[in-house]
């Protein structure tokens, strides 16, 4: 393991220095850093199979052997691809892989080429020190994640299937890394569900005309007005098994009584009460649709025949048949609306034996942690890997410092990692899968 240690920051660091930014609409490579993964698995002896799902798009699958074939197997995935970075705006060049005074930077660092390295690292160790994990382990690196996984989970799924075989479960990002609620409470949030993408095309058609008359019938004026309904709608409550699970297990740890089972909780004064800890659950207590783009016109004076929106709507598990009623309702009758994304909400039980092998590693790396399942605000490769029948959650481990604020970086400006960071989330990857 201390070579593995060693070699964690440098694949990391290779990593980000291959720009594999996804604009969407198919506008990224993802095969240099798909190469560079088959490439150090090759290395050590194992057989990754490198597939491309279009020109320039690839993934990298490869199975460690555990010494039960006969039990189910374990999918551990990471994506190769990352979001965009405006380099003017970053203190250290987004895509140099730098190491500052014990901090690796860079677009990927934390979303999410550190783990990829870690999972890299370790099946070199494995493969070196001759060990086999319990049971199979399948490392997947996919492409496209940060688009609709068209070219990736979502091609794999469809076209490969027989690559996951006997894998029921699996883990990947969004989940084991610090979070400092205050008072030296660390708190490792690990992700058993995820609410479902629901990215929305909004099209009002109107009368064109001249800027200067009246004019009743404006697609603008009625995209806005329905956009503005979207925007101003207050979402029910709705609490899943998750999220009450999430609710309890933070009101344990930072010694706040809530009952969320009670008939009379309150989720707004229970998030109020839990202090920092709320951002972790505030944004599942509800399904969401939050306006994102707008379109009209060419030019001011003429008013245009017709107007388009998108919306990123989020919904959760339960939740659709809700969803779908309250936009019939809020875009009324001048505005139709279509789905341009769509992906399932996800539930996974943290009663699981998977479960209690993150939450044994996360307290053995950091005695005094307390682990709590939530519900993923966003979506991840999971909600493609679960039509193939694999539970996810959401495990990507990550030590950070108090005063870190993860949610800033990730998909933010100067993107970074603490080296120690790394190497305490490649300790609890390899004791959770020796006890996996």
């Amino acid at each position: 393991m201390a070579e593995a240690a060693d070699e964690v920051v440098r694949l990391a660091s290779d990593l980000i220095r291959i720009d594999t930014s996804n604009r969407g609409g198919g506008d990224c490579i993802e095969r240099p850093a798909a190469e560079y993964v088959a490439e150090r698995l090759g290395e050590a002896g194992l057989e990754p199979e490198l597939v491309e799902s279009a020109p320039g798009r690839a993934n990298v699958v490869v199975r460690l052997p555990g010494a039960d074939p006969a039990r189910p197997g374990l999918l551990v995935h990471g994506h190769l691809d990352v979001v965009p970075a405006e380099p003017a705006d970053w203190s250290v060049p987004p895509f140099s892989g730098e190491v500052v005074d014990g901090w690796l930077w860079g677009r990927g660092a934390v979303d999410m080429k550190g783990m990829v390295a870690m999972m890299v690292a370790l099946a070199r160790a494995y493969a070196r020190e001759g060990r086999r994990p319990p049971r199979d382990v399948v490392l997947a690196f996919t492409a496209d994640e940060e688009d609709s996984a068209e070219a990736g989970s979502d091609w794999l799924v469809r076209h490969r299937p027989e690559l996951f075989e006997g894998c029921t479960e699996g883990i990947s990002e969004s989940g084991g890394y610090t979070f400092h609620a205050g008072d030296g409470v660390r708190i490792y949030p690990v992700g058993a569900g995820e609410r479902g993408t629901a990215w929305l095309e909004l099209t009002a058609e109107g009368r064109a005309g001249h800027g200067s008359r009246r004019n009743d019938d404006n697609a603008v004026g009625a995209l806005a007005a329905a956009v503005a309904r979207i925007h101003d709608h207050r979402w029910p409550v709705r609490l899943t098994p998750t999220v009450r699970a999430a609710l309890a297990g933070l009101g344990a740890a930072v010694g706040v009584d809530l009952d969320p089972d009670s008939p009379d909780f309150d989720v707004d004064d229970a998030l109020e009460r839990l202090g920092r800890a709320s951002a972790l659950v505030e944004s599942t207590v509800r399904n969401s649709a939050n306006p994102t783009m707008l379109s009209a016109g060419y030019k001011v004076n003429v008013i245009p025949g017709a107007a388009t929106g998108r919306i990123d709507g989020r919904v959760l598990p339960g939740g659709e048949e809700e969803f779908e009623s309250t936009l019939d309702r809020l875009t009324g009758d001048r505005v139709r609306w279509e789905y341009l994304h769509r992906e399932v909400p996800l539930e996974a039980s943290p009663d699981s034996t998977t479960f209690a092998a993150i939450r044994s590693a996360l307290e053995a790396e950091d005695p005094g942690a307390h682990v709590v399942p939530v519900c993923l605000a966003g979506g991840t490769d999971a909600k493609q890997f679960s039509r193939l029948g694999i539970t996810g959650y959401g495990f990507a481990p990550l030590r950070l410092p108090e005063g870190f604020d993860y949610s800033a970086v990730f998909h933010g400006v100067d993107e970074r990692v603490p080296v120690d960071g790394l190497t305490f989330g490649l300790r609890a990857l390899d004791r959770f899968l020796a006890a996996c």
